[in-house]
């Protein structure tokens, strides 16, 4: 019987995730063979590495379609490994653009595959064609947010809410003080700290970074905070250097949920950084920009009104939303330093912010996820 089971995410969110997902997975049967996408986390708890995310940074209906002949060999790849593994399971994490299409090239190759997506994509806001295909391609849902659930099982798919991962992430993580990361990163103990997060993508920072920064440099003049910069696992930090020429910001990598935890106002893409900052109660003004072309497409698709994750979730637009030629520099100073310039404004957002861990709920997610996809590869031993 085999026990190899293929994982595929595509991004810095779904390997935090897929590691943890694997965690528990292991706690449940080390002799599960797992392969496929990922990054170092997952390939710390064991995976095999086929493709890293790393070589996956597609953003956007114009990018796919300039990398479709490389898409389409990892496809090849992933399919020929499925067939020479025997595979059993697949577990698909967000990724929707890639994992929609592999999904069906799957299940036309082996019908009696067993498909899981744990966090699907947003389906409630690109309309109905998505649930088609997941109800189509997928034996199981996985979702993590629980209005979701609610909306699959309306639709008759599969469904199960198993709470969402960054709760348990979050809750299990173990921050360093301020004055650790003052000494740590030579930061100024007497300045707030003004963090930008602009993407765990490159494309994403060359598009959003050039005019965060020169708003966060014209918000930290004014309000005598200093400037510091997440970096994403799977960047360079002199991505940042490269792209202006301000030089009077630090660039920290590894370091995002303390440096989350004590800043005093965010700048953040559009993602699921901003949930981050929300569970961290971090007031913040959420940017995104994308070529024009996939801006126009999306919009025509898109079927709610807010972006972020936080305003999503509280069903109110709690933080500001500064989208393609609104994300600027004078547009982001002029929010951010309203926020900042008002005390009961700013007090306000934290608490409204601190709804969005109630709202969620304590569930373990990873634990929850393990244990469904595990039932599901035990009904295969079985058969």
């Amino acid at each position: 019987m085999s026990n190899n089971v293929l994982i595929i995410a595509g991004e810095a969110s779904g390997d935090l995730h897929g590691a943890s997902l694997i965690r528990e997975l292991n706690k449940l049967d080390s002799s599960l063979k797992i392969f496929g996408i990922g990054g170092n986390r997952m390939q710390a708890e064991g995976m095999e590495l086929i493709f890293h995310i790393d070589k996956m940074a597609f953003l956007g209906f114009v990018e796919v379609i300039k990398h479709l002949s490389f898409i389409k060999k990892i496809q090849a790849r992933l399919l020929d490994e499925i067939q020479k593994r025997k595979v059993k399971h697949v577990i698909l994490i967000d990724y929707p653009g890639f994992n929609l299409s592999i999904a069906k090239k799957i299940k036309t190759l082996k019908p009696e595959l067993k498909l899981t997506y744990y966090i699907t994509p947003q389906v409630w806001a690109w309309g109905k064609g998505r649930v088609k295909k997941i109800k189509k391609y997928f034996d199981k849902v996985l979702v993590v947010f629980p209005f979701e659930e609610k909306f699959f099982k309306e639709k008759n798919v599969q469904c199960e809410y198993v709470g969402h991962p960054l709760i348990e992430e979050i809750n299990n993580y173990e921050f360093i003080s301020r004055n650790l990361l003052n000494n740590k990163f030579d930061l100024d103990p007497e300045k707030e700290i003004l963090l930008i997060l602009a993407g765990s993508r490159k494309q994403e920072v060359k598009s959003i970074f050039p005019e965060t920064i020169k708003a966060a440099e014209k918000i930290s003049d004014d309000m005598g905070m200093q400037i510091v910069v997440a970096c994403a696992e799977n960047l360079d930090e002199n991505i940042f250097y490269d792209l202006t020429e301000l030089k009077n910001f630090k660039v920290i990598k590894n370091y995002t949920y303390d440096l989350l935890k004590h800043s005093k106002f965010g700048i953040i893409k559009s993602g699921t950084s901003t949930l981050e900052a929300g569970l961290l109660k971090l007031p913040m003004v959420i940017v995104y920009k994308t070529s024009w072309l996939t801006y126009i497409i999306g919009k025509t698709l898109v079927k709610i009104s807010n972006i972020g994750m936080t305003n999503i979730i509280l069903e109110e637009q709690v933080v500001p939303e500064l989208i393609q030629s609104d994300a600027n520099a004078d547009r982001i100073y002029d929010e951010a330093k309203g926020i900042l310039s008002d005390e009961d404004l700013y007090e306000n957002i934290k608490i409204r912010l601190g709804r969005i861990k109630e709202i969620l709920g304590e569930k373990n997610a990873p634990r929850n996820a393990a244990k469904s996809i595990y039932s599901i590869i035990n009904e295969h031993k079985a058969s």
